[in-house]
């Protein structure tokens, strides 16, 4: 992984400096998603820009699945953007931070993912806000759903289940397991760990009413497709 960063990093920079968009975050995210085991099967046609994917989150490998299959960027909370090394990482992809209990900041928070959304860029917000739930989807906050009204023209909503079949309860994250100790149950784990990526039917936010109502739609389509599986 940390030789297959170097390599990304370096052309990463190089395609900026030419004044291109650089393909190697994607690139990075799905090479160490096959490094920690990942072997990942999209079902469904994800969108390729002006759409938000909203998915359940089982554990921080759904990160290089998701962005690994789709170049997403993502909607993370604020704490990450100081972690080391993985912060900066982050930031290389475009990362959307929010501080998820600073309610006097929602609308500025909404207006920086209303942005990214309108300038043709596809990003994945993780609804649940933890990873608490595990293999099961606990309720959608719908607060960032507020970037998408009034609607943005030509942008969708797409809901994603992330399904890890058997292995979703071994390699969720939850309790207070520290991020290291985490990581490196799941880095030493044996064995590849399947993932499937269903992309359901893309959403407008016009047709589903209010925030609420959307997420609340969301989150009943995820859980339907994780468990007719």
């Amino acid at each position: 992984m940390a030789a297959g960063l170097g390599a990304c990093v370096a052309l990463h920079f190089l395609w900026k400096a030419a004044g291109f968009r650089s393909p190697w975050p994607r690139r990075f995210l799905g090479f160490a998603g096959r490094r920690a085991g990942l072997r990942v099967r999209i079902e469904g046609e994800p969108l390729a820009g002006h759409v938000l994917f909203v998915s359940n989150h089982v554990t921080w490998l759904d990160i290089l699945a998701l962005g690994g299959a789709t170049g997403t960027a993502f909607v993370s909370r604020d704490d990450v953007e100081h972690w080391p090394l993985v912060g900066w990482i982050a930031g290389l992809n475009d990362t959307i931070y929010v501080a998820r209990h600073a309610r006097r900041e929602v609308h500025g928070q909404a207006d920086r993912l209303r942005q990214a959304l309108a300038s043709g860029r596809a990003v994945s917000l993780f609804p649940e806000g933890t990873t608490e739930g595990g293999h099961a989807v606990l309720p959608f906050r719908p607060s960032l759903f507020a970037s998408l009204y009034p609607p943005l023209p030509g942008v969708r909503v797409q809901p994603v289940a992330i399904d890890y079949g058997a292995a979703a309860e071994e390699i969720a994250w939850v309790g207070a397991e520290p991020a290291g100790a985490n990581a490196g149950r799941i880095l030493s784990r044996a064995g590849t760990i399947p993932v499937v990526l269903r992309f359901l039917p893309p959403v407008d936010p016009e047709a589903a009413g209010e925030r609420k109502a959307l997420a609340a739609a969301a989150r009943a389509e995820i859980v339907e497709a994780l468990y007719r599986a």
